[in-house]
């Protein structure tokens, strides 16, 4: 489960509980980006967003936090990163990629998608609500249909059952910007391990860069 998690919020970890949960996981490895190809914003720096995700991710055993695109120079591809952890791990049986919606629809723009989808099973948030880029989306009960793209191209993808969450790193970052405590997000949006790492760090905070 890749991400920018620039904060990391209740709804990712919503997911990733959903996952562990539907799917039957052994484990949710958590991947935060290092150099992010498709965003024109500048991140918070990367040891702030690895430090938030362990924070979050802290109650759960089965929940892994790994380093290995922001270890990683230049951009981040998630087939790269699919790559090395396969070779790295060749005793896994089946790994599975959990994203949103939007990402499943613009799976055709990632680099190297056709080699991606060859390696992973994807597993697309689904039902009520969705994860998209951190909002909650209406979705159909069915499954999602995929781009013509990746209708054209064998893939296999399983739908991943998730409650709505009205909530995005976005609005987080806009509300803290706005002079709002990280306390006062807790728990709608945040986790109390988070808000208290952003308060410390004075990340997002007016002023800052965002």
């Amino acid at each position: 489960m890749g991400g920018s998690f620039d904060p990391v919020h209740v709804a990712h970890v919503a997911l990733a509980e959903s996952a562990l949960t539907a799917l039957r996981l052994d484990e949710v490895r958590w991947v935060p980006v290092g150099q992010p190809w498709q965003k024109a914003r500048q991140l918070a720096p990367a040891e702030h967003r690895v430090a938030m995700v362990e924070r979050a991710v802290a109650h759960e055993p089965r929940f892994t936090v790994d380093r290995i695109e922001v270890d990683r120079p230049g951009p981040s591809f998630t087939v790269d990163t699919v790559r090395s952890l396969q070779a790295a791990h060749p005793d896994v049986a089946e790994w599975l990629l959990i994203i949103g919606l939007d990402q499943y629809l613009n799976l055709s723009t990632w680099h190297g998608w056709t080699e991606l989808v060859e390696r992973v099973t994807l597993a697309v948030a689904t039902r009520e609500g969705g994860v998209s880029g951190g909002l909650s989306v209406a979705l159909p009960t069915a499954s999602p249909a995929a781009s013509p793209e990746l209708a054209a191209h064998p893939h296999r993808m399983v739908p991943l059952p998730m409650a709505p969450h009205a909530v995005s790193s976005t609005d987080i970052r806009t509300r803290l910007a706005r002079g709002e405590t990280p306390e006062s997000l807790v728990p709608t949006l945040l986790s109390e391990g988070v808000a208290r790492y952003i308060a410390n760090h004075q990340l997002y905070a007016p002023g800052a860069p965002r």
